[in-house]
């Protein structure tokens, strides 16, 4: 196995997990059945909120939450479930993405950064 850098890590994601818009993401919110995944860390989310509706599984805890073949995962997500993630900036929720996708979830997107949420007028909760 050859040795990954961290932005080899991120590319590789970035090609294989769709980046979606704020429209694309709002889009979908409205229009289907989906999870709101933030993957921040505990004190981000307690010192800034999350986006409305959003449920919190912190990055590091994505593998050992959620399991295709075991779905006593939060909200009962489902292979087909719409999975959105989002972190501080996009990173770490094209990382989470790749490890979902990778896990079998195959509707997985990233939606970026809680900063351009709030910037584009998405909705948050405290």
């Amino acid at each position: 196995m050859s040795k990954k850098t961290l932005q080899d890590l991120l590319n590789e994601a970035n090609e294989n997990i769709k980046r979606l818009t704020f429209d694309e993401a709002n889009k979908l919110i409205k229009e289907t059945s989906h999870i709101i995944l933030d993957v921040r860390e505990e004190s981000e989310v307690f010192n800034l909120g999350k986006i409305k509706h959003a449920i919190h599984v912190p990055r590091g805890l994505i593998e050992f939450t959620f399991n295709s073949e075991n779905l006593s995962n939060p909200e009962n997500i489902t292979i087909d479930t719409n999975i959105l993630c989002y972190c501080a900036a996009g990173a770490r929720s094209a990382l989470a993405a790749q490890s979902l996708k990778r896990l079998g979830f195959k509707n997985v997107y990233n939606i970026g950064g809680y900063a351009e949420w709030i910037e584009n007028g998405g909705e948050i909760e405290k």
